[in-house]
């Protein structure tokens, strides 16, 4: 299928904003759901919601099928050795802060260093920022390149023996950078430190094999692949997991509990305590059955078209600024003049086209860009050539309206 065909499976797409054919470019912040995902979650609802494990009735076996099941297709989807190595959360976020609170915590002192790199979001600074403040542990940055990218030298450069953990996003949600994660856990390793990956950018665009990138943990959203809000996993190789302590207790991840002590069912329960989210886990797997059917390399592909035609197409507009490398993922992050990228989102917004602004949890990075805020238009498998073309007109009558006022 193309791009044009495809969106007739994306319901939402099909309307009008301020009048206008809705023109989506913000899928980097939270992608559109096709038919497929949106019926199983109709169906789990209407036809077999119940709660899972703990029942033998028909309708929770059911439930329990759906849930587990789709802990398999996770565990296909990015190569995990086994189920016991993917652990479902409630996004991205709560698992890099899953494994900052239960690793980091449990295995940092002072004098060790932590490591990550100035276009990090929010989600995979703060949570190591607090294990940092908390075990006298250092943290230190890997210089970006004026481009934005990662040069090895420099991650070989900041990298030492007292170095713990790594961790670094994939595919940055700002500059579009695809970092090379696979050279990065192999230096990483060489001084003993553990890799951490945010690939809450890189899951939804390109195919993932956690065991060729010898990542020690890896994280990711469902939203932001087709799938629902509210769900995420975390895949942790299953050593570390055993020896890792969950941080939330109660229901569910428990396997004896006396009055003065307990213990912990086997992984991946034990990090999944209380009513997990069952009706989210099954539109994940809904999801990842649907690009997998589509097809990540033929997604990846299309992306990376729209992106160089974006780029084409915006440099014709004077006074534009695009940052990031050349080769990049399917985003563009730019800002145009004198213009504040709310108001260009807000002048676009009255044409129908949905762009981020702001500084995209990531205000390190626009410190280290000399920029306040910028714009955003990320693209996916349901975009068009034909919807940049819009999009960048949208931008030259922004231009023009912002040329009069001033």
């Amino acid at each position: 299928m193309n791009a044009s065909e495809l969106r007739q499976l994306f319901p939402i797409l099909n309307q009008e904003v301020n009048g206008k054919p809705l023109v989506y470019l913000d899928s980097a912040a939270t992608s559109q759901k096709p038919v497929h995902v949106i019926e199983a979650l109709d169906k789990y609802y209407r036809e077999y919601n119940s709660n899972v494990h703990r029942g033998v009735h028909t309708l929770g076996t059911k439930a329990t099928d759906g849930y587990e099941g789709a802990r398999e297709k996770v565990r296909r989807f990015i190569n995990a050795k086994s189920t016991q190595e993917v652990i479902f959360t409630r996004g991205t976020t709560t698992a890099i802060n899953t494994v900052a609170s239960s690793y980091g915590l449990a295995n940092l002192k002072e004098g060790d260093e932590i490591v990550i790199t100035p276009m990090e979001h929010h989600s995979n600074i703060i949570p190591w920022q607090q294990v940092a403040r908390v075990t006298g542990a250092a943290l230190k940055y890997i210089p970006l390149q004026p481009d934005g990218s990662i040069a090895l030298e420099d991650v070989e450069n900041t990298v030492t023996a007292n170095t713990k953990i790594v961790s670094v996003m994939q595919v940055s949600n700002v500059l579009g950078a695809i970092n090379p994660i696979k050279e990065i856990a192999a230096i990483a390793h060489k001084h003993g430190a553990i890799m951490v990956v945010d690939g809450a950018q890189s899951t939804p665009h390109m195919k993932i094999d956690v065991q060729d990138l010898d990542c020690d943990f890896f994280a990711f959203s469902a939203h932001k692949m087709c799938g629902p809000t509210g769900i995420g996993v975390l895949y942790g190789k299953k050593a570390l997991l055993n020896k890792m302590e969950p941080i939330e207790f109660g229901g569910e991840m428990i396997d004896f509990v006396g009055l003065q002590e307990s213990t912990w069912k086997e992984l991946p329960w034990k990090f999944e305590g209380g009513t997990p989210i069952i009706a989210g886990a099954i539109g994940l797997g809904a999801a990842i059955d649907f690009l997998t059917e589509v097809g990540l390399d033929a997604i990846q592909q299309h992306e990376h078209e729209l992106a160089e035609y974006a780029m084409e197409r915006m440099s014709e507009i004077e006074g534009l600024v695009i940052y990031g490398p050349k080769h990049r993922a399917g985003l563009v992050t730019f800002n145009l003049d004198d213009v504040h990228p709310h108001d260009v989102a807000t002048v676009l917004d009255a044409e129908g086209i949905a762009v981020r602004a702001g500084h995209h949890c990531a205000q390190p990075l626009m410190k280290w860009l000399n920029a306040t805020a910028t714009a955003r238009a990320s693209f996916y498998l349901y975009n068009t050539k034909d919807e940049i073309d819009t999009f960048v007109k949208g931008l030259s009558t922004t231009k023009e309206y912002f040329g009069h006022v001033f």
